[in-house]
């Protein structure tokens, strides 16, 4: 279903660039076109698509699949039921921050309020920059409605 649900994502990406003549997609069809179809198929889930699709702009600390396969075995399949629909949705508005908060400007920063309504650490760390627990991989893949940074791994609202 995750391969199904990514080549149709991807497909859809595709198809949107070239009506719109390859203008910038917003963060959820970034999202597919990087090939986090584990993030994506989860924001599906939650029903956050309309919001990530909306105008922002939002900074998006983007897990990667790995990232969610260090999950503890079944997490994230019992995350994926409809009965934990809430559950997920505070796990990945945790991830998110309103506003568009390039790499120069995480640097700086100590801290971060997040969508969710918690707020997450930002540290310098040997030349890198950690969130909580997760590292930041890449920084400042463009949206038009944001700004996407891969981490390597979730992090949890407490």
């Amino acid at each position: 279903m995750k391969t199904k649900l990514s080549v149709l994502l991807t497909g859809a990406f595709t198809l949107t660039l070239a009506a719109s003549g390859a203008s910038a997609a917003d963060l959820v069809d970034t999202a597919a076109a990087g090939k986090f179809t584990t993030l994506v198929a989860a924001v599906k889930a939650a029903g956050l698509v309309e919001t990530l699709k909306g105008p922002g702009p939002f900074t998006v600390f983007a897990p990667t699949d790995e990232a969610f396969a260090k999950l503890p075995a079944g997490t994230l399949e019992s995350l994926l039921k409809p009965e934990n629909k809430s559950k997920l949705q505070s796990i990945l508005t945790y991830h998110v921050v309103a506003g568009k908060v390039m790499a120069k400007d995480v640097t700086a920063m100590s801290s971060a309020k997040t969508v969710e309504g918690g707020s997450i650490a930002i540290k310098t760390v040997n030349g890198g920059v950690m969130v909580n627990n997760a590292h930041v991989t890449q920084t400042d893949i463009a949206a038009s409605n944001g700004v996407i940074h891969v981490i390597d791994t979730v992090i949890l609202p407490k």
